[in-house]
């Protein structure tokens, strides 16, 4: 591969991660939720769930998403231990 090609390459990665930052400014601007309303959202996910199963709180990510005329709330949980706390009786 020539110096120019890879040249390009990054650029075109750069142009890339550009244009994915720009549709999720919009996709925020558009959907009315704000980053500190989705950080709340995230931080009452991980306090219900962790009721529940034990979480990798650190690597918890949500994100919006839009598909089609869809748009979505997009919730990455990593699971900790798959067990359950609370035992079903």
């Amino acid at each position: 591969m020539s110096f120019f090609e890879r040249l390009r390459i990054g650029r075109r990665g750069t142009a890339y991660t550009a244009k994915k930052r720009l549709q999720t400014v919009l996709i925020h601007d558009r959907s009315g939720i704000s980053p500190g309303l989705l950080e709340a959202l995230k931080v009452d996910m991980i306090d219900t769930l962790s009721r529940h199963v034990e979480i990798d709180r650190g690597s918890v990510q949500l994100s919006l998403t839009k598909e089609r005329d869809q748009q979505r709330l997009v919730a990455d949980i990593p699971l900790a231990n798959r067990r359950s706390r609370r035992r079903a009786t």
